[in-house]
């Protein structure tokens, strides 16, 4: 039992080491004052994202068949080793080795912590306390989000290269947590990497067709609250809130997505999940809409209201696919789910993006309810049905 205490108390380090950025609050600063452009800036981003989208199920399966704790260690030191770039570079290729590292490290974390915390309820018989689990390991990444965007922009009063320096710090603590880990699944020899990769892409978006259902559903949830979180900004300059407010908005609707996951299992306990699906469902296309017909600083309100449903619909979600996915596969499958966001959000994020140049933001909003919602309910439909 104490490997199990040990093995959680070491994820909330992991989740505090990936969810503790204090860069972001003035990385645009930090690049600007390194002699970038917004075009190169917006290119480096993009590299980020190539690599983890192209890594994602890569790096799951790997922590099927080498070993969830393996991966985890991986991915924290390749971390550290992206940020400590970061802090001794100024040109444009060194910040872009440095984002290639962050990606391949976020790659091998993604999805084999939470397979990690599965198996550890598993092996002692305690399954049916993961959400809840994952709902704290959830609550301990948004609050240290919420919180280093306060520090960041205090360090960056001092210099812009500071944040970075203790960045590479904070980063350093998911090195000694990853090796505290107990793995209890261990390695599994396969034969043939990529065949059995394909076959559990096959098993898990063909055959089990269950299964197939909450992963596409939970990539569409996963993918619209992470395209709301980058409407925020232009709602709040819309609204014309003053900017020294931006970053007590920011920090307060992590901490509501924190504080909501603490009690997703109790959610989920309650409702069952045909009618938690359909009240995530319901609450975040309805949140877009809300935005969207109320423009003004009602929107905070709203947007606050949806970041509730945004801290119960994680952990829930990942909770039911686990519930359905033999441990030999369970990380893969998480990257799968991982993956599908990305490749959604990816896809839609552009459309909204000239929907809301060309026309207006309240079009867009209204335009991304649409989209998620058509496609959601025809998931839930099939899901009922089986």
């Amino acid at each position: 039992m104490a490997s199990l205490q040990r093995n959680i108390n070491a994820l909330y380090l992991i989740k505090v080491s990936k969810w503790f950025t204090l860069v972001m609050p003035i990385i645009v600063l930090f690049y600007e004052d390194n002699g970038l452009g917004m075009q190169e800036i917006f290119l480096l981003k993009s590299v980020y994202s190539i690599v983890s989208v192209a890594l994602d199920i890569p790096t799951g399966y790997l922590a099927d068949a080498w070993g969830r704790k393996n991966c985890l260690l991986a991915g924290c030191i390749i971390a550290f080793g992206g940020f400590a770039t970061y802090s001794f570079s100024d040109t444009f290729m060194a910040f872009f080795l440095a984002e290639v590292l962050l990606g391949i490290g976020q790659s091998l974390i993604s999805g084999a912590d939470s397979a990690l915390l599965y198996d550890s309820m598993q092996h002692y018989g305690r399954e049916e306390e993961y959400l809840k689990y994952e709902g704290k390991v959830t609550m301990v990444g948004n609050f240290s989000e919420a919180f280093a965007g306060i520090f960041g922009g205090l360090l960056a009063t001092v210099s812009l290269r500071l944040p970075f320096y203790c960045q590479a710090g904070i980063a350093f603590i998911g090195i000694p947590a990853a090796l505290a880990l107990t793995d209890f699944k261990g390695k599994t020899h396969i034969e043939n990497p990529v065949k059995n990769i394909l076959h559990i892409l096959h098993y898990s978006l063909v055959q089990h067709k269950h299964l197939r259902y909450d992963i596409l559903f939970s990539g569409i949830i996963g993918a619209s609250t992470l395209t709301m979180a980058w409407f925020v900004q232009p709602v709040l300059m819309h609204i014309e809130l003053p900017t020294g407010l931006f970053g007590v908005v920011w920090t307060v609707l992590n901490l509501v997505v924190g504080i909501a996951a603490l009690y997703s299992d109790a959610l989920s306990a309650r409702l069952g999940i045909n009618k938690t699906y359909l009240l995530i469902l319901l609450f975040i296309t309805g949140g877009y809409v809300a935005v969207a017909l109320n423009l003004s600083y009602a929107a905070l309100g709203i947007l606050f209201l949806f970041y509730i449903v945004r801290g119960f619909a994680t952990p829930i979600l990942k909770g039911y696919i686990n519930q359905q996915t033999f441990s030999e596969m369970r990380a893969t499958v998480l990257s799968i789910r991982n993956f599908i966001i990305r490749l959604i959000f990816a896809a839609i994020a552009p459309v909204l993006g000239w929907l809301n140049d060309d026309f207006s933001l309240a079009f867009a909003l209204q335009m991304a309810a649409v989209i998620i919602f058509i496609p959601g309910l025809v998931l839930l439909v099939l899901q009922w049905k089986k």
